[in-house]
């Protein structure tokens, strides 16, 4: 019995958590991908050419690739809104690989 009423209450805190990073990542940076390109083109297992110089990412994204703060990226503001990734994730290359398929 219990089990039938967490289930709603589970599924709300997890709507309302989903509706707060959404929030937080209204912002999107530009992240230069010079530095990983090699890295993203072997775990796409693509040619190195076909990785783009930078794409736009959510603010989280770019502040975990980048090393850099989020609130420092959400502060800076139209062009100022970039960054150079050191490191790749899985969110990073699916950003990479949606670009690539949209070509």
């Amino acid at each position: 019995m219990k089990l039938k009423i967490l289930a709603p209450v589970a599924f709300a805190t997890t709507l309302l958590a989903g509706a707060a990073v959404a929030q937080q990542q209204e912002g999107l940076v530009n992240v230069n991908l010079s530095d990983i390109a090699v890295d993203i083109a072997r775990d796409l297992d693509v040619n190195v050419s076909e990785i783009p110089v930078t794409v736009q990412a959510p603010i989280g994204i770019a502040a975990n690739v980048c090393g850099v703060e989020a609130n420092v990226l959400a502060q800076g503001g139209g062009s100022a809104n970039e960054c150079a990734a050191t490191s790749s994730s899985q969110a990073l290359n699916k950003i990479v690989q949606d670009q690539l398929v949209a070509q």
